[in-house]
């Protein structure tokens, strides 16, 4: 569902992605790991869009987006959910979850998403910025969902979330993944919430990655050494 090809991108004249390789089947979860400044967010918004890639290829279904616009990659099936969240503060939850029907042209918010977030469904009406982080998490996935992709893209999900929430999360997403079919990428550094959501556990360090192992046979030890300062 997702084939990355010798990614390569920069920040002016210092490379930050060294030619990466990534294939992601269809309904399969994959969480890149790895400490803050290895390369995790730069992958993200390259897959984006929001970082131009310096070479290498990115496809979706088939479809090549390397010189996409972001609007147009989420057309083509990529939906984004940032570090932060990114939420519209002002804006209610419905309103929030609306702008991700723009590239569907659906004026309607499917039923199946408030039915993954019912919190959101009492709260249509509340400004965004009065939910918890939480909640916002939770408003910004059900935004991405709005626009119907094929692989979702969730940049450090857990951050600043209470463990108990985390743990939903991680069901909500595998959740998501069985009922829509969705390819699912997670950068994140808490390898408890990867182990308990992930088919694959990817490590990256200095922009390249350096160990790719299935859930099952996962060396939760040497993972942890990665993810260690």
């Amino acid at each position: 569902m997702l084939n990355v090809e010798n990614l390569r991108a920069s920040y002016g004249q210092s490379e930050v992605l060294h030619g990466l390789d990534l294939d992601v089947a269809a309904g399969e979860i994959v969480a890149i790991m790895g400490r803050n400044g290895m390369g995790k967010t730069t992958l993200m918004k390259t897959l984006m869009g929001i970082v131009p890639a310096t070479s290498g290829t990115i496809r979706v279904d088939g479809t090549d987006i390397t010189g996409m616009k972001s609007h147009r990659r989420v057309a083509a099936g990529i939906g984004y959910v940032p570090q932060g969240r990114m939420i519209f503060s002002a804006m209610t939850v419905q309103e929030n979850v609306e702008t991700g029907l723009t590239s569907t042209g659906s004026k309607v918010v499917p039923p199946d998403i408030y039915e993954l977030f019912p919190v959101l469904l009492e709260m249509k009406g509340r400004r965004g910025g009065n939910l918890s982080g939480g909640q916002q998490q939770q408003l910004a996935i059900a935004r991405a969902l709005a626009s119907d992709p094929k692989v979702l893209l969730l940049d450090e999900p857990t951050e600043g979330i209470q463990p108990s929430i985390i743990q939903e999360m991680a069901r909500t997403l595998k959740q998501i993944r069985d009922e829509r079919g969705l390819s699912i990428i997670v950068s994140e550094q808490v390898l408890r919430f990867a182990l308990d959501v992930a088919d694959r556990v990817i490590v990256i360090e200095n922009g390249r990655f350096v160990h790719d192992s299935p859930r099952d046979g996962v060396d939760a030890d040497r993972v942890a050494r990665f993810l260690s300062v």
